[in-house]
């Protein structure tokens, strides 16, 4: 059968503080497993230090899980960053649904195969056989927008871009962090915030309508 599979691994696991991202990396796992319980199968489960895989409930949850990851690492100013296959994939054993391990199929191999390549790449993204045709093209395009808007907010940005996302009005973002508004304006408009919601909110309506 064709499972939602998701899989990440760390950028640059090596050439950083590994403490520190491995600690980050299990911190923004429990997060989701502990969130998205109801939506995931099989758990992400860490299998080689730096990298996870999961199995996913449906297409939908699986981008918004992503969106939520994403957004947790900025909200918590995290200096970690990973780089993600999303695979409608075929699983040929049974699902466990306790652990992540002990399962076999050609949409898990496919997906391994993908993250490997993204290595050489600099998109962190990537969607494959949605079962839509010509979706999987336009969702990876959307996504490779996606990600370009975050992987421009410094660390040091990311607390602004934080308000920013849990509210629009930027006046409201200018109390909480005793900003001048005219500032904090130009801030949002700096940040790409509307863009950025409007791609991730296109994802979505995307994966819906076709």
């Amino acid at each position: 059968m064709r499972y939602p599979i998701l899989m990440a691994d760390i950028v640059d696991s090596r050439k950083a503080n590994q403490t520190l991202l491995i600690n980050e990396f299990k911190n923004v796992v429990d997060f989701i497993n502990n969130k998205w319980k109801a939506s995931i199968i099989s758990p992400l489960t860490i299998t080689l230090g730096d990298e996870f895989q999961g199995i996913i409930k449906d297409m939908e949850s699986c981008y918004k899980l992503v969106f939520d990851m994403e957004e947790f690492i900025v909200e918590n100013s995290l200096s970690i960053k990973l780089r993600y296959v999303m695979n409608y994939g075929i699983i040929e054993t049974p699902i466990n649904r306790n652990i992540a391990y002990e399962m076999l199929g050609n949409g898990l191999t496919q997906a391994r195969e993908y993250l490997n390549k993204l290595k050489s790449s600099s998109n962190r993204f990537i969607v494959l056989s949605d079962n839509k045709g010509k979706t999987t093209a336009v969702i990876n395009d959307l996504f490779l927008l996606y990600g370009s808007y975050i992987d421009s907010w410094k660390l040091s940005e990311y607390q602004m871009v934080s308000e920013f996302l849990k509210d629009k009005d930027y006046k409201v973002v200018a109390n909480n962090l005793g900003m001048n508004k005219s500032s904090t304006w130009r801030r949002y408009k700096s940040l790409h915030i509307e863009e950025y919601n409007t791609t991730r909110n296109l994802i979505l309506t995307l994966n819906k309508m076709l």
